[in-house]
């Protein structure tokens, strides 16, 4: 373990280590598509979205709500007159996600190769259980990590509890896409913080940058992840 100030590495998984967005986004135009014939429904994308606003404290992150959630906007926007056969559709989209292969990001493996001889990695995802150890093995990543935790969401808390088992979140850096979950709320719990942004952003997890804190970084992919760990020391 190096000496530096930096002891524990934290990284995201989905849309920071590999694709997971974009299977979001290919199922709902396939649910755009399936419900076109039975309703003429203007503004669908936020009908869904504010279904799986109001489904995350009943079902958590993941394909699971995201596939009840299309369920329901179904039966609202027809009226309760979507063919059975409609919803077997959305329910097959749904195990089909639960199915898609990983595929990891550009730079993602080279990141965790030139960090895991000098730091502790741990990986910080929230999801479905199931889904995310699927992710994790399927990956071939998982080698590089020093703990997996997989997280229902995830807060200033999340981060203290977690960072806490590796030295504490003073010597931590989180890395992930996500502004809302992956950097602001590691910079409340008192650790560094690195957006690394994704061309496919959720509205959910839409976050102002923190402006003017000092322990915040920006990098365009993760081939700039090890420059940034060196200059914090």
């Amino acid at each position: 373990m190096s000496s530096a100030r930096l002891t524990t590495i934290g990284f995201d998984a989905d849309d920071t280590l590999w694709h997971n967005m974009k299977f979001y986004s290919l199922t709902e135009a396939r649910f755009t598509e399936l419900l076109s014939a039975h309703a003429a429904v203007p503004h669908l994308a936020e009908r869904l979205l504010a279904a799986e606003r109001r489904n995350l404290k009943l079902y958590g992150f993941g394909i699971k709500g995201f596939t009840l959630s299309m369920v329901e906007t179904a039966i609202e926007v027809t009226g309760g007159k979507v063919p059975a056969a409609v919803i077997a559709d959305i329910l097959a989209a749904g195990r089909e996600m639960l199915g898609h292969p990983v595929e990891t990001l550009p730079f993602a493996r080279e990141a965790l190769e030139a960090l895991a001889g000098d730091y502790r990695l741990v990986l910080i995802t929230k999801g479905d259980l199931f889904d995310q150890e699927r992710k994790v093995a399927a990956s071939g990543l998982g080698a590089y990590f020093a703990g997996v935790e997989i997280v229902s969401d995830k807060t200033a808390g999340t981060y203290e509890r977690i960072f806490a088992r590796y030295e504490g979140p003073e010597r931590a850096l989180m890395v992930g896409n996500s502004l809302k979950s992956d950097v602001v709320p590691a910079l409340k719990a008192g650790a560094w913080g690195v957006h690394v942004p994704h061309e496919i952003d959720w509205a959910i997890e839409h976050e102002d940058e923190p402006e003017g804190e000092a322990r915040y970084r920006q990098i365009k992919d993760l081939s700039g992840l090890a420059a940034v760990v060196e200059e914090i020391g």
